[in-house]
């Protein structure tokens, strides 16, 4: 009774329900009574008030680890390791691979020099016939033909024969109009013919001439005429010489101070009229 007057005072009381029938209707079952409820209720309040107390706990912040050997957000951390973060775990077999190979007993180290002793088995050894048959050189396809030569032997006739005319005809080069060939004679030379030329075609061939007030490029080097030399600069010349002086933001200027003369200036018509928008653009209501 002490655990139902706890749980009571804590948690608001649920009104009382009959629980309903879970049996046969023809069999008789026991009904519930009012104690057995009770305790029931009490018992549920009790692990639900736990649960809820069990997830209103914070979860531990991880930050404070900021070395974390995974990349997943662990509950709690691995232990310390002071070897590699990873093991590899190797079968009898890839230890074995992983080995160096062993050189047999009988193996010898390179030979020092090109020349050697023969053992005399080797000497008085004779060969298989599949050995003869395999150091026979491979011999080519019936339809194989060897490389022609660079320079063609010419048969006899080749070197008889006689060009017929038109043969000699066809070998001479073309004969073009205009240009000079070695074999041509110099009366057989015509002249390209000549296009009749009007008198507009011969003023618009003629080269365009500069307009007399133009001045050519200045030379890189030109003489310097005395009183250039000679001269003084004036005093106005010597201030306009002078770069403005403006003082730095941190000593108090202020660059969007706007000047007397742009504050009583006033626009004139041809800015205003290049203010207002092109009347093709604008919408008549």
């Amino acid at each position: 009774m002490e655990t139902i007057l706890y749980v009571f005072d804590t948690i608001p009381p649920l009104p009382l329900q009959p629980l309903p029938r879970v049996c046969h209707p023809q069999l008789r079952c026991h009904q519930p009574s009012q104690q057995s409820f009770l305790c029931y209720a009490s018992a549920t309040r009790v692990s639900m008030a736990t649960r809820m107390m069990q997830l209103a706990q914070p979860k531990p912040s991880l930050l404070r680890f900021p070395d974390r050997r995974s990349v997943y957000w662990l509950d709690e951390l691995s232990p310390e390791r002071n070897g590699s973060t990873t093991t590899f775990e190797l079968t009898p077999h890839w230890s074995q691979l992983c080995g160096r190979k062993r050189l047999n007993s009988g193996f010898e180290q390179s030979r020092l020099s090109p020349q050697w002793e023969v053992s005399v088995a080797a000497l008085s050894a004779y060969p298989s016939n599949r050995v003869c048959s395999l150091a026979l050189p491979r011999l080519p396809t019936i339809s194989w033909e060897p490389d022609r030569p660079l320079l063609a032997s010419l048969s006899r006739v080749v070197q008889t024969a006689v060009a017929s005319p038109r043969v000699c005809q066809l070998a001479c080069p073309k004969r073009r109009q205009g240009l000079y060939s070695p074999h041509s004679s110099k009366t057989s030379l015509a002249l390209p013919h000549q296009a009749a030329t009007s008198s507009r075609l011969q003023l618009l061939a003629l080269p365009k001439s500069d307009h007399p007030q133009y001045a050519q490029d200045r030379p890189v080097i030109w003489p310097v005429p005395g009183p250039v030399r000679k001269a003084v600069a004036s005093e106005r010349v010597q201030v306009l010489s002078q770069p403005n002086q403006r003082k730095a933001l941190f000593q108090g200027y202020n660059p969007y101070t706007v000047t007397l003369a742009a504050r009583s200036a006033s626009a004139s018509p041809r800015l205003q009229e290049l203010c207002l928008p092109l009347p093709r653009k604008c919408k008549g209501k």
